[in-house]
């Protein structure tokens, strides 16, 4: 019981740190809390590509697909905050504007969107929207690259180090940190999501479905390999950067498989 209370309170601190959806009364916010929760990601996730669906489901029936892929993005932003979206810009400005890491991570902590941040919104939010048009089970895929794709920041948390040494960075917890138990628990909700695709999609075949696994973790390694040239480790904008590049990676991975 004293478990599946902890885990109760482990989720809807990761709920609220992840999405701006509320939490129940009651819930314990602790810095212990915070470090363990991160195991929630991929089912966080989970839920955010149900409300893309379901939001692509009614308002594809209404206006078309095409308006309810549009409308799908603008769901999972507003679900979010743009939280990983924000990441992805910061670091695009960071990397793309400094060279030394000193330089980078102060840029990556400017709150102004700078011209190579704005540019990789556009491109990411275009090749999003790009590539869902082109695809079927649109709705599956939408909840499975929604998952899979925040598992691919735990691999960063759990093989490197968080760089950034202030105490007023929002992923100074969330952020730090995973064990390979946590990890294993992450993997979870990736792997029903997974085993669910697999069965109900008519346009892939159970292998590639399970083989999209690939682009996500390659991507994460990429960025992974990057990130420790350039500043020997990662930020929570790092994080969000890497998320958004593994889910347009599933994108492109279900496309080529398309052509």
């Amino acid at each position: 019981m004293k478990t599946l209370q902890q885990h109760y309170h482990l989720f809807f601190n990761a709920l609220v740190f992840f999405t701006r959806l509320p939490a129940p009364a009651g819930i314990e916010y602790s810095q212990k809390n915070s470090q363990l929760a991160n195991r929630y990601l991929p089912l966080i996730g989970l839920l955010v590509g149900s409300g893309c669906a379901l939001s692509f489901t009614i308002t594809g029936y209404l206006f078309g697909s095409t308006i309810g892929i549009l409308f799908a993005m603008v769901a999972g932003i507003l679900l979010t905050g743009a939280l990983h979206e924000d990441g992805l810009a910061d670091c695009a400005d960071g990397f793309g504007g400094g060279w030394e890491k000193p330089q980078v991570l102060a840029i990556m902590k400017d709150s102004q969107l700078g011209s190579y941040g704005c540019i990789a919104l556009l491109l990411a939010l275009g090749l999003k929207f790009l590539t869902l048009t082109t695809l079927t089970d649109i709705i599956l895929i939408l909840v499975l690259a929604h998952t899979m794709s925040r598992f691919s920041p735990l691999l960063l948390i759990y093989m490197d180090q968080y760089v950034r040494a202030d105490d007023n960075s929002k992923a100074r917890t969330m952020g730090r940190g995973i064990s390979i138990g946590g990890l294993s628990f992450a993997a979870l909700p990736v792997a029903l999501i997974l085993m669910i695709t697999a069965a109900c999609s008519d346009a892939f075949s159970a292998l590639t479905i399970w083989l999209s696994v690939i682009p996500a973790v390659l991507t994460a390694l990429a960025c992974r390999r990057y990130f420790l040239k350039r500043i020997g480790g990662y930020t929570g904008d790092c994080l969000g950067a890497c998320q958004q590049l593994s889910e347009l990676s599933i994108y492109l991975y279900f496309c080529w498989l398309m052509t």
